[in-house]
């Protein structure tokens, strides 16, 4: 559900990056245009960056070579493939290679071109394997696009999806052949997830090598059953329908089976999942012992998740692990469990305390150690060093709007912490844990990236975005200052806010708010937040404080305050921003009768409910991409905090802002990208008629042919024209 980064791959593929300032620029005004056409803003990362099997080496894509580089001398070493000279085997032109990564023991690079964007994760691309030992360029499926290509852990064989069906291609024999042959769109899927998986699970390649080479574990998707959900794509003299399985909420799911593809006899093994039809399968993951499959069953309502341990000859299984709440499980990520290389233990994270923590259990499913405690939330395990005894994971500890890195022995003794600069922390180890990069960054720092070793001692600087810091000073920037905004109830929300750069407490300014509100998520950072963030900046510079408030049901400050929405989401989010806006309005240097708000995707549900069920509170509103009824959007989000409409009907109707729509109070513009398969156009169409149908006036933008990141081309900037004039002229 979260837009986070929706827009981003095709941002970087698309603009190369210039952030240079004039010197006499200094003290100069933000405009739409440099947020949004020039991207004055964007900060730049290491490409396409890959620790090597030695630690001491690293390699990046750069100027159309993939070049290796020296930890310990700060330089690069050698090119390992000048990409821009390899040609197509078959047809002698040039490929453009866009993405690369290596086999397990570096001998074949896998190549990819003309990526082209399915849903939020999933694409389709050109592949190609460069094999080192023998100098040759090999082409998958003769060129046509596949996804998800993976080299087996022998880098003899290749994995992937073409056409909904599962292939396998020989290196040595230089020919695929296929493991599935049912697959058909909008029917069968194998090798691949559905769509609400895709969104909600986070994953998209459904297939998954064992470590001898000799299995591969897949998904098989059967969505014949599933209804079907059209978006019309406008363009030509008669426009298309375009057609995708969509389950919403209530509505029936795809049946999920998973198989175990011997690559010797060429059986599929039916793994046993029960007789339950009605589940879901969020994750599976082979263990060190090759013919051990994990995998995780979650109930429909998911408040129950089960680890099985499967045989991978038979295919039968066992459940070893049952973590059950009484609202819901949180969502599972790849580093939710974590298989040690003793081949009979595994790391597994819990909220069953208050807050995420991790415990280590064994393959009985007896719990060895619970390893971290506190009043915290572990958000991610980042590396285990076995040799050493110790785990690395990122924490809330600091603070709810920082992330850092500690280290701590397997017995739960001598916790450290790794990183000492305040800020958000995103960290990546080396192969063998000898190193780690660190991307880090504060709200007003946009991200650094460094290289540091196993005591946390910096070796080598990769980006430190000179050229962004030097452009933002150039700007007349506001300090921003976190805050906690106390409600009634007592509850202290996490804020931040920008005053204009010569704030006078004197005046009464009007603000704008900025929400986004839902489950486990985050506004409120102490991290470079990117767009927005300057677009507030520019507001600022035009006489408006700006506000983002992380209400009731946000993340990082532990289970009861993030699950207390539960069963009716959107209730108290929306009492505590319309808290939040109160309290803000009874400031001295508030005009109460000027406060503004505005959200995308979750956040402009909120918007629209705020509009309605606030009484009059804000006077103006922007919702981009809104959910409008819960009934509408899909199985696997929605009934994770809902249920389902038959079991919890009340929960759908009592925040929806349809129902509401008689209350709605304010100028009030709503957006909508028409091909948006997320959150879909129907949301807004139903909310408009309710709105017209009460005769209440608002404004509407739509984006023809657009998703839910309404983005390409100029796209951006004429939305972001549009919010910055309709707020000039009516807040």
């Amino acid at each position: 559900m979260a837009l986070k980064n929706y827009f981003l791959i095709t941002v970087i593929a698309l603009f190369t990056w210039g952030n240079g300032v004039a010197q006499d620029d200094a003290g100069r005004q933000i405009t739409v245009e440099d947020i949004w056409k020039n991207y004055r803003f964007f900060p730049s990362f290491p490409s396409e960056f890959n620790w090597m099997n030695d630690d001491n080496f690293y390699s990046v894509l750069k100027n159309g070579k993939i070049e290796k580089y020296s930890v310990e001398k700060q330089e690069r070493v050698e090119t390992i493939l000048d990409v821009s000279e390899l040609k197509d085997p078959d047809t002698g032109e040039k490929i453009d290679v866009k993405t690369y990564s290596f086999a397990k023991d570096e001998r074949q690079i896998l190549l990819k071109t003309g990526i082209e964007p399915i849903y939020r994760r999933s694409s389709r691309e050109i592949t190609y394997v460069w094999d080192q030992d023998r100098e040759k360029l090999h082409k998958l499926q003769a060129g046509e696009k596949v996804s998800f290509a993976t080299i087996s852990p022998d880098g003899n064989q290749v994995a992937y999806m073409y056409a909904n069906n599962l292939y396998i291609y020989n290196m040595e024999a230089m020919k695929a052949r296929p493991v599935t042959s049912d697959g058909m769109v909008n029917q069968i899927i194998n090798g691949g997830t559905d769509w609400v998986y895709e969104e909600e699970f986070a994953f998209t390649r459904a297939f998954f090598w064992s470590s001898d080479s000799e299995k591969l574990a897949y998904y098989r998707f059967d969505e014949r059953h599933v209804r079907e959900f059209s978006m019309t794509m406008y363009g030509d003299l008669y426009p298309e329908e375009y057609r995708f399985k969509y389950p919403k909420a209530g509505e029936e799911n795809a049946f999920v089976d998973l198989f175990i593809f011997d690559i010797v006899s060429g059986k599929n093994i039916p793994v046993d999942l029960g007789p339950e039809k009605d589940q879901y399968i969020p994750r599976i993951k082979w263990t060190k012992d090759r013919n051990k499959l994990a995998v995780m069953r979650m109930n429909r309502l998911q408040n129950q998740n089960e680890v099985l341990m499967v045989d991978g000859t038979t295919g039968k299984s066992e459940v070893i692990l049952t973590e059950q709440e009484d609202t819901y499980v949180e969502q599972p990520s790849d580093n939710t469990w974590i298989f040690l290389d003793n081949g009979e233990e595994f790391l597994w994270q819990s909220e069953r305390s208050g807050y995420n923590h991790v415990y280590r259990y064994d393959f009985s499913g007896k719990m060895l150690q619970q390893v971290t405690s506190g009043k915290f939330d572990v958000t991610e395990i980042t590396a285990v060093d076995e040799a050493a005894e110790f785990i690395y994971y990122m924490s809330t500890e600091v603070s709810s709007l920082e992330r850092h890195l500690y280290r701590i022995r397997m017995d739960g003794k001598k916790k450290t912490r790794m990183t000492e600069e305040d800020g958000w922390h995103s960290v990546t180890f080396s192969k063998n844990n000898t190193f780690y990069m660190d991307s880090y960054s504060t709200i007003t720092t946009p991200t650094r990236a460094a290289l540091y070793n196993q005591k946390g001692k910096e070796v080598m600087v990769l980006e430190e975005n000179k050229r962004l810091a030097k452009t933002m000073a150039a700007y007349a920037l506001s300090e921003p200052e976190f805050m906690q905004i106390p409600t009634e109830g007592g509850e202290k929300l996490n804020a931040y806010i920008i005053r204009p750069a010569d704030f006078d407490e004197s005046k009464a300014y009007p603000v704008m708010m900025h929400v986004y509100g839902g489950p486990g998520s985050q506004t409120v950072k102490n991290q470079y937040l990117g767009f927005n963030y300057f677009w507030h900046q520019m507001l600022a510079q035009k006489g408006y404080i700006v506000v983002s408030v992380d209400n009731r049901g946000t993340g990082g400050r532990g289970e009861d305050f993030k699950k207390v929405t539960y069963g009716e989401l959107g209730k108290y989010e929306t009492l505590d921003q319309i808290a939040a806006a109160k309290w803000l309005g009874q400031q001295s240097w508030v005009d109460a009768d000027r406060i503004g708000i505005w959200g995308w995707s979750f956040g402009g549900y909120m918007t629209s409910l705020c509009l309605t069920k606030g009484g009059g509170t804000f006077s103006l509103g922007i919702a981009v991409a809104p959910v409008t009824n819960w009934r509408f959007y899909d199985t696997i989000y929605t009934e994770r905090y809902l249920k389902t409409p038959k079991l919890n009907p009340s929960g759908y109707d009592d925040n929806s802002p349809i129902q509401f729509a008689e209350d709605l109070q304010g100028d009030y513009l709503l957006v909508h990208g028409t091909a948006d398969d997320n959150v879909h156009y129907q949301n807004s169409i139903e909310w408009s008629d309710a709105l017209i149908g009460n005769a209440i006036p608002f404004d509407m933008a739509f984006y023809p042919n657009k998703n839910h990141g309404i983005f390409g081309g100029l796209t951006r900037l004429h939305l972001y024209r549009k919010m910055t004039d309709f707020v000039l002229d009516n807040l």
